[in-house]
């Protein structure tokens, strides 16, 4: 499988089974596009007319040019076949080992976002806070349930975790005790809004805190017309100089500014640009998962603008790195020589078998989006993963599970999509939420052609 595209000036040419990029002149673009289907000699009369206008283009040069893409089929590096699909059909029988753990220390928040998947922290439920008893069996838990894994991450995640910040505290210390004990080495993540964040919470994050998620919507109109406090006034003037503050403080350790376009922002390069220029350099902005009927809701209509805000981000990004004032982008952070491996390829996150979320009171769910949902009980941190039929379906979630994902280009890059997003779109963790599907994609290839350029290679045509 390939796929071809043209972004910024350049011809690229994905085989999708090697994981090879090609960038390619005008001629051995058109030579590919018709490779599979067509003969040598279709081939050539094809483009001689095309190119009928271009005497330099001759028939010897396209022959040419169609050795050299058999040499590579023959090499393995274009038009590879697939030979990871067997693969996916083991997972059910692996051995799974916890990695991860995302603690809802607190189900209550200090914010009123109106798109907020998690109903404002109660997740369709009572507002509660994680005791110190609970987050403590959830780490010998994730200990016991590791395997001889050492490394193990434990996001600290709402509602608001700072709202019960002194069980947070307690919890790293414990963790800190316990891992020399066992070997094993905890990776900790505080995800914020910031209103709490004070010196102490700076210095303990520091110190403590392998990587910091701040939530901020960009420009202060869009923040604040989502992102208010129960009194309904924005909380920009009250944050922004907070994470300023931490971030300068961090000394390069990790962090990562997040937001969230909706409807009402669908130009969101002017956020991260704001981001960006606020000193940031570490940036996320994710599109809203919700009903459909809701205000802020993408619509179809709202595609074509977004596909243009990844290209205009793109060009955006790689001019500022060439100026010296670059920043990372999340959804462009990809690695074409060396990872992942393709079992992670295949297999995705890890949700439901890997990685799972823990309520306040000790329930275990496959992730942060399916708590609250009793179809989605997994067991809890005293007797681990009793539901080890929705655990199975989980390890079969992947990029060869879903029939939708079959023909798709991008199904190595995205591992199958996420479980979540694919469930409250379809009602199933095997169907595909076409919409994050089509963003997605948009993304890789934007991705992709940023590596290409900042390689230094020039693009077939001037843009």
């Amino acid at each position: 499988m390939i796929h071809r595209y043209q972004l910024n000036g350049y011809n690229i040419v994905l085989d999708i089974y090697s994981g090879s990029v090609h960038v390619v002149d005008d001629l051995a673009y058109d030579v590919i596009g018709l490779y599979e289907d067509h003969t040598a000699d279709e081939i050539v009369a094809a483009m001689l007319e095309k190119y009928a206008g271009r005497p330099e283009i001759t028939e010897q040069e396209i022959r040419e040019v169609i050795e050299s893409v058999e040499e590579l089929k023959a090499k393995g590096k274009l038009f590879a076949p697939d030979q990871y699909e067997h693969l996916a059909f083991d997972f059910k029988k692996r051995n799974t080992v916890i990695k991860a753990l995302c603690l809802h220390v607190a189900h209550t928040c200090n914010l009123t976002c109106d798109y907020c998947f998690a109903s404002q922290g109660k997740y369709q439920g009572e507002r509660a806070l994680m005791s110190f008893e609970v987050g403590k069996q959830a780490l010998d838990f994730l200990i016991a349930s590791s395997g001889s894994r050492r490394n193990l991450e434990v996001d600290f995640f709402g509602g608001e975790p700072l709202m019960n910040w002194d069980v947070v505290k307690q919890l790293v210390a414990y963790g800190r005790e316990q891992e020399k004990i066992h070997n094993k080495n905890f990776r900790f993540t505080l995800t914020t809004n910031g209103m709490l964040i004070d010196d102490d919470v700076i210095d303990f994050a520091n110190r403590e805190m392998h990587n910091v998620v701040l939530s901020l919507d960009g420009r202060k109109e869009i923040h604040d017309r989502l992102r208010k406090t129960p009194s309904g006034k924005g909380s920009y003037d009250i944050i922004v100089p907070k994470f300023q503050k931490l971030v300068e403080s961090r000394g390069g350790k990790g962090y990562y500014v997040r937001g969230t376009f909706t409807h009402d922002n669908v130009e969101f390069t002017k956020d991260l640009l704001h981001m960006a220029d606020l000193g940031f350099t570490e940036l996320s902005m994710e599109p809203v998962v919700c009903a459909p009927d809701e205000p802020y809701a993408l619509t179809e209509e709202d595609k074509s603008v977004l596909f243009e805000q990844y290209e205009l981000l793109a060009k955006e990004m790689i001019r500022r790195k060439k100026a010296g004032n670059g920043f990372t982008f999340y959804h462009y952070m990809i690695d074409l020589k060396g990872g992942p491996c393709v079992y992670k390829r295949i297999s995705g996150c890890g949700s439901g078998t890997e990685y799972l979320a823990v309520t306040p009171w000790g329930e275990l769910f496959p992730c942060h989006q399916f708590v609250g949902d009793p179809k989605y009980s997994m067991g809890d941190v005293w007797h681990g993963v009793t539901n080890t039929a929705l655990r199975d379906e989980f390890k079969l979630c992947n990029a060869y599970a879903r029939p939708g994902c079959k023909d798709c280009w991008a199904r190595m890059y995205c591992s199958g999509g996420c479980a979540a997003n694919a469930y409250h779109a379809t009602g199933s963790i095997k169907g595909v939420y076409e919409y994050g599907c089509d963003l997605f994609r948009k993304r890789m290839e934007c991705a992709i052609m940023m590596e290409i350029a900042n390689a230094g290679i020039e693009p077939a045509h001037s843009v």
